[in-house]
């Protein structure tokens, strides 16, 4: 029940050493954000524009202005 506890409150100690340290905290939550993958939700989203909407998706350059 109880076996991974000591492993947990390792884990614990480290994210409250990171926490402290604003500039690594923030570094850590962009980076997390970034690598994240797409979610069902994204998937849903596209299907429901397609197949509801027949919308297609705009192919936006960054610094065109749009």
């Amino acid at each position: 029940m109880l076996a991974d506890y000591a492993d947990y409150a390792a884990c614990q100690e480290r994210v409250n050493a990171a926490w402290q340290d604003q500039q690594r905290w923030t570094r850590m939550s962009i980076l997390n954000t970034a690598r994240g993958g797409k979610f069902s939700s994204d998937r849903a989203i596209g299907e429901y524009s397609e197949r509801i909407w027949h919308a297609r998706p705009v192919k936006i350059t960054p610094g065109d202005g749009t």
